[in-house]
């Protein structure tokens, strides 16, 4: 410090004074001594200067900090929409998962804020639409080739282990639905494929992969599968068609035999049932025909024990009435009984007998007239 010499004395331009009674000339006046200040003493007042702010005083400068400090503070408090999630994120570090409203949080550069969208529904196409042919090709439970197309709907359930659980959730994503679909696909056959469980494919495949994106936790829900196209390869596709059409044949002649099937067993059962009522009636019938017979049999023979010979006589001429009844020609012997018996002609009966003669000719009416 003692070698340090002191600086020289500042140059001031001198002001120009009007001079008066009492101020002498600046001819007359007498050059005052100057002053040299220490080095440590003008560095000092240097920084002072450099400091010190303009216009504001110390208590200045704490209010301007303390307001400074007050809205850093405030833009803690962020708001999360009823279609968000809010990420909180510590220096870098995923820590909390916020639902909806209302929200603080440790103001940048601590904490941050993400706000990705949870509710809107996005979608992924698989297959050839998406420029890559071979990934639509796949094998069927029968070892056929077939070409598939299909659509993933999806959308975010947990911000947090969308945005941090994996690398790349998208990338995730697809790769899980190709595989889930291939396995469905290798499951089934290519007639089912082709035809009817379509539907089945496509649910089946949702299950899958939702089980599988569950087990990554990659906070993504599938709400549908939808399976655009599937189709055999092109080299082969005519003779798939043909076999296509005559599955249609077969088809169709079974549902014609079935109809046929349908009307035709009803119709059936019910003349069966119609034969058979009939013969349990006829059954009942004679059953019950005999039954009186037997009755009548028996009360013939009991009066018969009693009464021989007027049974006897009566059964003879219900017998003999019975036979004449049905005779057209009655024979009277008047030798056994004498010939004061009258014949008896049946007239009615006759006229039922009697047969019509032919009315005559008109040629033979009209000569009879000219005769006349």
């Amino acid at each position: 410090m003692a070698n340090i010499e002191a600086a020289p004395p500042t140059q001031e331009t001198p002001t120009q004074e009007t001079p008066t009674e009492d101020t002498p000339p600046p001819s007359a006046r007498v050059p005052e001594p100057v002053q040299q200040q220490p080095f440590e003493g003008l560095a000092r007042e240097q920084v002072s200067e450099m400091l010190r702010l303009p216009h504001f005083g110390r208590r200045g400068a704490l209010v301007a900090v303390g307001l400074v400090a007050v809205l850093w503070a405030a833009s803690g408090f962020y708001r999360v929409q009823p279609d968000e999630q809010g990420i909180v994120l510590r220096f870098g570090r995923w820590v909390a998962t916020e639902p909806s409203g209302v929200h603080y949080h440790w103001p940048y550069p601590v904490e941050t804020i993400l706000l990705p969208k949870t509710t809107q529904i996005n979608q992924m196409v698989l297959g050839s639409r998406d420029g890559r042919r071979e990934r639509s090709q796949m094998l069927t439970g029968d070892e056929n080739i077939v070409e598939v197309d299909c659509v993933v709907f999806w959308r975010i359930r947990d911000a947090g282990q969308f945005l941090f659980n994996v690398a790349d959730a998208e990338g995730t994503l697809r790769v899980t639905a190709e595989s889930a679909l291939r396995e469905v696909i290798g499951q089934n056959p290519i007639q089912a494929a082709l035809s009817d469980k379509r539907q089945q494919i496509a649910q089946q495949t949702e299950i899958v992969l939702q089980r599988l994106l569950d087990k990554y936790q990659a906070g993504i829900v599938i709400t549908q599968v939808q399976l655009l196209r599937i189709d055999p390869p092109a080299a082969v596709i005519d003779a798939f068609n043909d076999v296509q059409r005559a599955r249609a044949d077969q088809e169709r002649a079974r549902n014609e035999a079935e109809a046929y099937r349908n009307d035709i067993l009803p119709r059936a059962r019910g003349e069966a049932e119609r034969i058979v009522q009939e013969a349990q009636a006829y059954g009942e019938q004679a059953v019950d025909l005999a039954k009186g017979e037997a009755q009548s049999f028996l009360a013939v023979e009991a009066a018969y024990e009693r009464h021989k010979d007027v049974t006897l006589r009566r059964l003879y001429l219900e017998g003999v009435d019975e036979v004449l009844k049905h005779s057209g020609r009655v024979i009277v012997d008047l030798s056994a009984h004498g010939s004061s018996i009258v014949p008896y002609l049946p007239l009615t009966e006759a006229e039922k007998r009697a047969v019509p003669l032919p009315a005559p000719p008109v040629a033979d009416q009209a000569s009879a007239g000219g005769a006349k």
